[in-house]
């Protein structure tokens, strides 16, 4: 990790040892705001491991990583999902044009993500909108 000192250039032991000030209180750098989780979303086109609508997540559960789910859908429906899905991680994030842009699906509200390393990737960035925890399979 890189440290600054406040003293800085004037600082006798950071200039001549080229290390750190043990007389001044030094703290860590400004760390960079994380990387947005959209920038993934044209290697999972690619992957060809996104699933688009309930149908197609219903016969593929044994693939099937996570679910993402639209703010814009209707909590009659999100219940369902809630329970179809109960033994998956379930995503809300968001809306129904945004994934339009992102993934050039229209009219999808219920995406799943395939098994595989870029999905761990992506749901590790989508965990803090996880609204269920997934249930223990008997």
């Amino acid at each position: 990790m890189n440290w600054r000192c406040f003293a800085g250039a004037n600082c006798f032991w950071f200039k001549r040892a080229s290390r750190l000030c043990s007389l001044r209180s030094v703290v860590p750098k400004n760390e960079a705001p994380p990387k947005p989780v959209e920038r993934l979303f044209p290697f999972v086109i690619r992957a060809r491991i996104l699933m688009v609508g309930r149908e197609t997540l219903l016969r593929s559960k044994s693939k099937l990583h996570f679910v993402l789910m639209t703010e814009d859908l209707s909590e009659r429906s999100r219940a369902e999902v809630l329970s179809e899905f109960s033994h998956y991680p379930i995503v809300r994030r968001y809306t129904s044009a945004d994934l339009e842009g992102f993934f050039q699906v229209r009219g999808a509200k219920i995406l799943g993500f395939a098994k595989s390393s870029l999905a761990q990737s992506v749901y590790a960035e989508l965990k803090q909108f996880r609204i269920n925890s997934p249930a223990k399979k008997p």
